[in-house]
């Protein structure tokens, strides 16, 4: 059956989209400006073990070819549109999604619109504010990779790479949590959004956080981009923390770390657009913890090609991979022998034309069911329980340490740690 989608604006003032997120709600907003979604209209789902992204794009134009769509708006998330989130690597046991909502509230602007399947009312969804539950404090736990164990694996990294196998291999640590069935994620995010509106802010499917780095974004025929490679911790004087922010900039670890990203995405882009321009030199990127190298990059489109195209060929990207993007891909498979699930995988959504915004998913967490063998059926109270685990990924390049690397994950768990006090 078809679906049959009417957007609508809505003449509302100041209007505040974190004020009105549903329960377990759609989210990706930046800045106070984004889309909300509510319930699941159609969900589609991969799990092929090569091309997912292009599986779930396919699915996606059979889906749109159906739909009937009434959008007098025409502004980058009206009509009819999904929210995805999709796992980091094809072998992973966590499927890629897409969903598509029953109601969209959405806000750029300016400009406040709603969208409704089949009619659903959804006046109770923008007419009045929503009420948060308040969570207990979230105590997490070592997860599968324990801090010892990433620096063991950052030397297994290092020796690859002086051995010549690969020049930059990005490697990841966890940390685990359970908090209650009833956890409500909407306080995470309303706290993620006030510190870092910058970053775009995400929920989808279970997979929440706020993203500092745009993957793709696809509007009217145009491509842009955000590539961050390079950390620093920030200081708490000005003058220090300047200081930092300079010495992150002449640093040839960073520099050379950041290059390998930039170049990556550079070279993945060029066969779908006219032209592709980089920044000359890369900005120092200011979040509330943490300094970054980043570089903006920019392309027209020279072929009618999707958001999920571009993603499916830009993923994963050398900031989160590594280079050799399949040498490294190989390498973290064998030292990390984990399953990232949706960390670092693409996290946003499409509309119907292809245009859409996707981000990478940091600093974030996913929050999940606990499965048949993380519970201990001795103790029936963990039934109503839920996993929440956090990933934090480092750059290992030539220059690296064990210690200094461990130190900048401990930096990025800091996001999902301060939201879920």
């Amino acid at each position: 059956m078809a679906l049959s989608l009417v957007t609508q604006e809505l003449e509302l003032a100041d209007f505040d989209l974190l004020q009105h997120l549903p329960s377990d709600p759609l989210t990706f907003i930046r800045n106070g400006q984004g889309i909300v979604g509510w319930g699941e209209a159609v969900r589609l789902e991969s799990s092929a073990v090569n091309g997912r992204i292009q599986d779930l794009a396919a699915q996606w134009q059979a889906l749109v070819a159906t739909a009937q769509v009434v959008d007098p708006i025409g502004l980058p998330g009206t009509g009819l549109i999904a929210f995805g989130t999709l796992a980091f690597s094809d072998a992973s046991k966590t499927p890629s999604t897409l969903i598509v909502p029953k109601v969209v509230l959405g806000s750029r602007d300016g400009r406040v619109w709603l969208t409704t399947v089949d009619g659903v009312d959804a006046h109770d969804f923008w007419s009045k504010p929503a009420t948060y539950a308040h969570n207990g404090a979230t105590v997490f736990a070592n997860g599968q990779v324990s801090p010892a164990q990433f620096k063991e694996n950052v030397a297994a990294a290092l020796e690859q790479i002086a051995a010549g196998q690969v020049e930059k291999i990005v490697l990841a640590r966890d940390i685990t949590a359970t908090v209650a069935v009833d956890f409500d994620v909407r306080p995470s995010l309303v706290r993620l959004a006030n510190q870092y509106p910058s970053c775009w802010v995400y929920s989808v499917d279970g997979m929440f956080g706020a993203s500092p780095e745009l993957l793709v974004r696809v509007s009217h025929g145009q491509v842009s981009a955000r590539v961050l490679a390079g950390t620093a911790g920030r200081g708490t004087d000005p003058g220090v923390d300047q200081a930092i922010a300079a010495a992150l900039a002449d640093s040839e670890k960073n520099k050379n770390e950041h290059a390998f990203a930039v170049n990556s995405l550079v070279e993945a882009l060029t066969p779908f657009c006219e032209h592709v321009d980089a920044d000359a030199n890369p900005f120092s990127l200011a979040l509330p913890n943490l300094w970054h190298l980043a570089s903006d990059v920019h392309g027209v489109l020279k072929q009618d090609s999707s958001v999920l195209d571009l993603a499916a060929a830009l993923h994963p990207t050398a900031a989160v991979a590594g280079t050799p993007t399949a040498k490294a891909l190989s390498a973290i498979s064998k030292i990390e022998d984990i399953d990232r699930g949706r960390y670092a995988g693409p996290v946003g959504w499409i509309g119907a034309d292809g245009d859409g915004e996707w981000a990478i998913a940091l600093r974030g967490a996913q929050l999940e069911k606990m499965n048949k063998t993380q519970l201990d059926h001795s103790d029936a109270s963990q039934a109503s329980e839920l996993i929440i685990r956090a990933f934090a990924g480092c750059g290992i390049v030539a220059g690296s340490t064990a210690d200094a690397e461990l130190e900048e994950t401990e930096l990025k768990f800091r996001p999902i740690r301060d939201a879920l006090i």
